[in-house]
């Protein structure tokens, strides 16, 4: 399994869990070594098996080279986790310039398509692969859109929600299932990225459960997409998200 942005939150939950349920794992990190370091050195302690791999998903030669180190080191993909994904500070769209859109979707969305191509390249029946896997990471604000905060972030997540459904239909003779969850507010680093390290105070008046989820409750819905147990599950958005 290659799980982008490996390093952290639901990445980071993903690959622990992806470990303890057999999968040799890629934990894929942008900048930050160390926290890549930590998540492999926690699976290896417990008798897994992964390897860190550098490499930014928006540029398309580092996605060569991601993909390459998962067939030299591993020996195969059977699963794809497009986590990786970057979200800038709260905004309302006229004060946006359009360096910080195309930076935003060169991540969120380029970067996952890059991957899921190269992950079809191998996966894919029609191209000679045995099946496989992706599961794509979207958010609970494609729901609103993210007025007067995270338009852009929204409409990012809203494109790989189409991009799924569509991804499912083209390969559903091929042995490649395409899904993705929809977390809402969930206890990881990226609200704080966004500018709002308290919004997860806030999720007892908005999230119906009254509490913000944990990184480890969206990875359990992933590696559940990933499972022969969801084996007629495709095109599909999983929502995890406490009931918002």
């Amino acid at each position: 399994m290659l799980v982008t942005g490996g390093a952290r939150g639901i990445g980071a939950a993903t690959c622990r869990l992806a470990a303890q349920q057999g999968y040799a794992v890629c934990v894929n990190y942008l900048r930050n070594r160390d926290a890549a370091d930590a998540v492999v050195s926690d699976i290896l302690k417990a008798g897994g098996k992964a390897i860190p791999v550098q490499g930014n998903v928006a540029e398309e030669s580092e996605v060569l080279k991601l993909f390459e180190a998962v067939d030299r080191q591993l020996g195969g993909l059977d699963a794809l986790i497009n986590n990786a994904g970057i979200v800038a500070r709260a905004s309302r769209l006229q004060d946006m310039d359009r360096a910080r859109i195309e930076k935003l979707f060169a991540t969120n969305v380029f970067g996952a398509m890059l991957c899921a191509r190269e992950a079809v390249k191998r996966m894919s029946t029609r191209n000679g692969g045995k099946g496989g896997v992706i599961v794509n990471v979207s958010t609970g604000f494609v729901k609103s859109g993210g007025p007067g905060m995270f338009l852009d972030y929204a409409s990012s997540k809203g494109a790989i929600e189409v991009f799924t459904g569509g991804l499912a239909r083209e390969l559903a003779t091929e042995g490649v299932r395409v899904n993705a969850v929809r977390p809402g507010m969930i206890a990881t680093e990226i609200h704080a990225d966004g500018g709002d390290p308290e919004r997860l105070k806030k999720a007892k008046d908005i999230v119906p459960m009254k509490r913000p989820g944990e990184a480890e409750e969206v990875a359990r819905a992933i590696l559940w997409l990933a499972s022969d147990a969801a084996s007629y599950t495709t095109g599909t958005v999983l929502d995890v998200s406490g009931g918002i």
